[in-house]
């Protein structure tokens, strides 16, 4: 070897001999980092009764997963969740027609598969057969979508490096009392986000919604049918779900409507809707107790697709999971199961700003006093309503949508 080549290699004699060790090293100490941070929870656990046995056999050898989104990690740029708005899909696209055909003709199978379980659910619980029946195929196919996760390790690392630490980590300390209870390891398989079962629970909700519904002495959520479904029923109860109340009704939006019409904070008796010249799509004719129950007006696209009138059992199914496009899928699902035709209005194509533009736009709107929700880069109700006042404020096109226009507009008033 001559002397010029033996130079050349020394770069990578010098990343072999020492960049790994260093890696490693820092491997080490996140390792050791999150050994401490589990020895930490020990004091909590064990308050709530679980043995030092179930905790060491839960930690042993416990790694975090750092490929999970919604993390906070030094020198790594924070990962959003699936939940925002580079995640979250445009209604359009969201709300598919393939999609509703595919799932309402399975869910029709399920309901009559399931119809004594499902009738006595509507019975106890007040909560339609096909509400549940559109959760359970909104969150898991109808148990088709296999869940791969090991629920400890992802609510240990969400606990130990996660945007919302104290939240995950009384949740770490919920799938821990599980293990306690005896429920084995390898039936706990969740999302990024923790959520066990056919509906998908977080821990601390299956302490509280659980039953044994098919009788055979164990509440089981993850391979009872008959189980899971009571147990989301349960918790929409819980949550305030009013018996024999509609979710929403899509509605025929007057073509001169201002779209500022769609504040959540400004519901009217249905009946007062159709005085404004509102009407329910497909002709459909509400019923006389319905025209007395407040109804707020939802345009999820802006004025680029479908309004709906939503009561208040429309605000439950979003406590399951905070989305609108959740709950139009989840309750639209359900008109499906029961016979229902596709929405008569069909969605436009809208592009939607990334989460970085819509905090932008929030927090702008929010110093001019129009916005006065948390910031967090969706293209929520509020941030709908807010935008339409910007737009009618200054002249603009009125759409209620967050469009590249009005965040340019904004800009150029209030600086860069």
């Amino acid at each position: 070897m001559t002397f010029g080549s033996a130079v050349r290699l020394l770069p990578v004699l010098f990343a072999t001999l020492f960049l790994w060790p260093i890696s490693t090293i820092n491997s080490r100490a996140a390792d050791a980092a999150f050994t401490r941070f589990l020895a930490g929870v020990w004091p909590d656990a064990q308050a709530r009764g679980i043995s030092r046995a179930v905790f060491d056999a839960a930690v042993r050898g416990l790694e975090p997963d750092l490929s999970l989104p919604d993390l906070v990690l030094p020198g790594r740029p924070e990962r959003p969740a699936p939940g925002q708005a580079e995640f979250v899909q445009t209604p359009a696209d969201y709300l598919k027609e393939r999609s509703f055909d595919r799932l309402a003709a399975h869910g029709r199978k399920l309901l009559a598969e399931h119809r004594s379980a499902l009738t006595r659910i509507e019975r106890e619980f007040g909560v339609p057969a096909t509400i549940v029946l559109a959760i359970w195929g909104r969150e898991t196919d109808f148990g088709r979508h296999k869940l791969s996760r090991d629920a400890v390790r992802v609510l240990a690392t969400q606990a130990y490096v996660g945007r919302r630490k104290d939240f995950f980590r009384n949740e770490f300390l919920a799938v821990l009392g599980l293990l306690q209870r005896g429920v084995p390891r390898n039936v706990l398989k969740s999302s990024w986000g923790g959520a066990l079962g056919l509906t998908q629970l977080l821990p601390s909700e299956i302490d509280k919604y659980a039953v044994d519904f098919d009788g055979d002495g164990r509440a089981d959520i993850w391979n009872s049918v008959p189980d899971a479904l009571a147990a989301a029923a349960r918790q929409l109860v819980a949550k305030g779900w009013r018996r024999g109340e509609p979710w929403a009704y899509e509605a025929r939006v007057p073509a001169r409507a201002d779209c500022t019409l769609a504040d959540p904070d400004a519901p009217a008796p249905l009946a007062e809707w159709m005085r404004r010249g509102f009407t329910l799509a497909h002709g459909r004719v509400a019923r006389a107790e319905e025209r007395a129950q407040p109804a707020s007006l939802l345009l999820p696209a802006g004025i680029y697709g479908p309004g709906f009138l939503i009561f208040a059992n429309y605000y439950v199914i979003k406590e399951y999971n905070f989305s609108d496009l959740y709950v139009l899928f989840v309750g639209h699902l359900a008109d499906r199961i029961e016979g229902e035709r596709s929405f008569e209005r069909p969605w436009d194509a809208v592009t939607q700003l990334r989460t970085a533009e819509l905090e932008d736009m929030q927090r702008r709107l929010s110093a001019l006093g129009l916005y006065t929700d948390k910031i967090d880069g969706k293209a929520g109700m509020k941030t709908r309503l807010a935008v339409g006042a910007y737009q009618k404020a200054n002249g603009l096109t009125l759409d209620c949508w967050p469009t590249a226009a009005t965040l340019g507009h904004l800009r150029g008033r209030t600086g860069r």
